[in-house]
């Protein structure tokens, strides 16, 4: 767990390994002390802890003295690993591992685009272990719950579904990046083992939504699907007429923080 005395208020860098033989990997993180609950920053694809929006939750959370914990899933940022190789699975053992090696006793989860659905999966885990408690709330901006099934495979044409059962891989491109991301056979096929969507949900704990209305990414009507599931929890959704997928406007991550503070 997290330790004041051991850890610099502006934030430690620190190297986690994980894994065994061919799974044997390492995971990169910054962690900092602080007040409880701590913030743990949940990134999305192909995001990273030095994101915007993940620098300016850690920003609040050193001028505030709250504990703060960010890290890079494989294949992401500064981890090791390849992002070809990574499944929801896999970066769900990364921050699991990153939240019991480095997080608060008591902990509010900010996850973004994938990192919403990680932070569900995050919660239930907690919850099956006897810790629901541990969490104070969790803020979800775009949440991509199940997007390798709803948001990905169920809208792909048959070309490039056949394109991944028979290559194992497809290259998407993105409006994010110079490159295209990889969508694998194994990454499709293992997040059916984490889909979320079919049953009501339980986060034991508050949640506040963002979305923005001009997502292409994540249809706001998702959002919308996901607050019907969250039926036993108190939810806020908050929509912003005419934000993006990444609602990363100075305006939007006000929002963000503020919606941080309702929990805090």
């Amino acid at each position: 767990m997290l330790d004041p005395q051991n850890s610099p208020p502006d934030g430690a860098p620190f190297r986690l390994k994980l894994g065994k033989d061919g799974e044997a990997r390492t995971i990169a993180g910054i962690v900092a002390a602080g007040a409880a609950p701590g913030i743990v920053w949940l990134s999305g694809l192909k995001s990273d802890m030095v994101s915007t929006k993940a620098s300016a939750v850690a920003a609040w959370a050193a001028q505030r003295g709250r504990a703060c914990l960010r890290f890079d899933y494989t294949g992401h940022g500064v981890s090791s690993g390849r992002f070809e190789d990574g499944t929801i699975g896999l970066w769900l053992a990364d921050a699991l591992a990153a939240v019991d090696a480095h997080g608060a006793e008591k902990l509010i989860l900010v996850g973004s685009s994938m990192g919403g659905w990680i932070a569900l999966l995050v919660a239930r885990a907690l919850a099956q272990r006897g810790e629901a408690e541990r969490l104070a709330g969790m803020v979800l901006v775009a949440p991509a719950t199940d997007f390798t099934e709803s948001l990905m495979w169920e809208r792909l044409p048959p070309e490039i579904r056949s394109e991944i059962e028979t290559k194992g891989v497809w290259y998407r491109p993105s409006a994010y990046a110079s490159e295209p991301y990889a969508i694998t056979r194994r990454l499709i096929e293992e997040g059916r083992a984490h889909l979320l969507l079919d049953a009501p949900i339980r986060t034991h704990c508050p949640v506040h939504i963002l979305q923005g209305m001009e997502d292409s990414d994540v249809p706001w009507q998702h959002s919308i699907k996901l607050v019907e599931h969250l039926a036993g929890d108190g939810v806020t959704l908050t929509l912003v007429k005419d934000g993006d997928h990444r609602l990363s406007r100075e305006q939007d991550i006000a929002q963000l923080i503020a919606a941080i503070e309702t929990i805090a």
